[in-house]
């Protein structure tokens, strides 16, 4: 498994492709799955994040990194701080955070997170999360989240702190990447004609922040509807399957991206 894992990050970037990203666990849930049907495989037979991107991170030195997206609400935040530069820092400064509330509320509980309460929690997260990357002595006092001063390193290689993105579609969403994102990572829409009201709509919040696509199909025509629409990336579906299938579809992407780089 190292071999064939070693085989397809290191042929990622020698196609043009540039970005490698992890979803989080997902546990068997109640809850309706936003896309329809039944929850995929994937979400509940993925690896972890960290332990899989830093896998990654021993044999790129381009390939640049990211959750799509962490669960952070569902997470202990000194201890996401400490993954996040740590990985940061073993990468050579080339980590993108994704972050998100998640939908399960079945799976917030599991976590002891209330999901009435979630994007509050989000926000005074990712403000303690910024304190200690930058601070050599750290605290935080939230309504949620509090911690008296502490002393956390590594610190992160990029200054001031890895881009973080927050991913969702809704208006709470959307005024978390105001307030404390760098950028926006929404889910794709299904048919072009609907690109460009979607990114419209983070100008209206949050200005000219960058836009990170997730869960693009590789239709050539949505592809380039996100193209001119201004998206900066879009992060295509790359599912399990045995090496030689797998290199199939990174050729197949690099050329649907080749007008694009």
């Amino acid at each position: 498994m190292r071999a064939v894992a070693h085989a397809i990050v290191s042929t990622v970037p020698e196609r043009g492709l540039g970005r490698r990203y992890r979803r989080m666990k997902c546990p068997r849930s109640r809850a309706p799955f936003p896309g329809g049907g039944a929850l995929p495989r994937v979400y509940y037979r993925t690896l972890d994040p960290f332990v899989a991107l830093t896998a990654a991170a021993a044999v790129t030195d381009n390939l640049v990194l990211g959750t799509g997206v962490a669960l952070l609400v569902q997470r202990d935040v000194i201890h996401t701080a400490k993954q996040v530069a740590s990985l940061d820092l073993v990468s050579g400064g080339l980590v993108i955070f994704g972050v998100g509330t998640g939908w399960s509320r079945e799976e917030m509980r599991n976590h002891g997170t209330d999901p009435r309460t979630r994007g509050q929690l989000l926000n005074e997260q990712l403000a303690a999360i910024k304190e200690i990357w930058s601070k050599d002595k750290a605290e935080f006092h939230g309504e949620h989240i509090g911690f008296d001063p502490i002393f956390s390193w590594p610190k992160p290689v990029q200054r001031p702190h890895p881009p973080i993105y927050i991913g969702g579609d809704g208006e709470a969403a959307l005024a978390s990447v105001a307030a404390h994102g760098d950028g926006w990572m929404p889910h794709s829409v299904g048919h072009p004609a609907r690109v460009p009201s979607q990114l419209n709509r983070l100008a209206e919040v949050a200005g000219d922040k960058p836009v990170m696509v997730a869960s693009v199909s590789a239709r050539s025509e949505l592809i380039a509807a996100y193209a001119e629409a201004g998206a900066d990336h879009v992060a295509l579906s790359l599912p399990t399957q045995p090496e030689p299938e797998t290199l199939r579809m990174l050729d197949m992407f690099a050329a649907l991206v080749s007008d694009y780089r």
